[in-house]
């Protein structure tokens, strides 16, 4: 049986451990396991860059963009040792790229991918929540990259499902654009944003006022997709979740583990977005995690 790690506390972390024991041997974090999670906060980089050059298999749930971009970085060392890395493993990043991934294989073509999310799991998620506000976001747009636009700005209203509904989303710094344009290099416009409240965008560049609560409410996923179908009509096809954030991460995460452990995944760094990861097969064990996909798609343009 493969033993995993799961690296951290909180409401992932326990989800996690309870979903993977159901298939493999779990251990404390400081233990020699053939998998690592990573579902800590902080930095991922640093303690994944250790574990892929001894040699150990490391899922990563992080969301925050530089730390993202650092592990991307390691892909040759990730090689050379023999072990995978998988960046993005939760909602968003994560799930959103999978959605994604489903949605453009149902399109002739695709040229436009927009990522919005609502909610936070545990007091490390909303606190990347809170940080992806401050400072600047990440988005492709026209083949260039638009990395001067400040978070919190450029407010658009989305739809999530129900009983989330309609939320204000934001500019945010989240990785979600960077993972999305590997992985689908020929669309031509990738935005991802977060629900944010007046107060969120007042206070994100200030240390959080109150400690964050333990787990937030139900979350929510939105993934949008914009190309043309076969007759060359206009579309726009829409999935997303409503969930407990913790919930969806865990379930993405331990579906990612079972890909690792079955051997298919090479050497390297990999992410959801990648062509070559089974998005349909790692679905539909996010989806016996207890996640419901609902989608509203086909819709036509003019």
């Amino acid at each position: 049986m493969t033993t995993v790690g799961i690296g951290g506390h909180g409401v992932v972390a326990d989800r996690l451990r309870r979903l993977a024991s159901v298939s493999h041997q779990v251990l404390e974090h400081d233990l020699p396991a053939e998998i690592v999670v990573l579902a800590m906060g902080g930095a991922h980089a640093p303690r994944a860059a250790e574990l892929v050059r001894s040699g150990v298999h490391v899922v990563s749930t992080s969301g925050a963009l530089d730390d993202v971009r650092a592990m991307l970085d390691l892909d040759d060392e990730a090689r050379a040792a023999g072990s995978t890395l998988v960046v993005g493993a939760a909602v968003s990043p994560g799930l959103s790229a999978l959605l994604a991934r489903y949605l453009v294989a149902e399109m002739t073509g695709c040229d436009e991918l927009h990522i919005a999310l609502h909610g936070t799991a545990g007091p490390a998620c909303a606190r990347e929540h809170h940080d992806a506000l401050a400072g600047w976001s990440v988005g492709w747009h026209d083949d260039d990259w638009i990395e001067r636009s400040p978070a919190g700005s450029g407010r658009e209203l989305c739809w999530f499902p129900e009983p989330v509904g309609a939320r204000d989303c934001y500019r945010a710094g989240i990785p979600d654009p960077v993972l999305l344009h590997r992985g689908f290099p020929t669309v031509r416009r990738i935005s991802a944003r977060v629900s944010a409240t007046r107060r969120d965008r007042l206070t994100a560049r200030f240390p959080m006022l109150s400690p964050p609560h333990r787990e937030g409410g139900v979350g929510a996923l939105r993934v949008e997709a914009r190309g043309h179908d076969a007759e060359g009509a206009r579309v726009t096809s829409i999935v997303g979740i409503a969930e407990l954030i913790g919930t969806a991460a865990s379930a993405v995460a331990a579906a990612f583990v079972d890909h690792v452990a079955t051997g298919r995944a090479p050497a390297g760094v990999i992410t959801s977005a990648d062509r070559d990861v089974p998005a349909g097969e790692l679905l539909r064990a996010v989806g016996r995690g207890g996640v419901r996909v609902q989608s509203f798609t086909g819709i036509p343009h003019g």
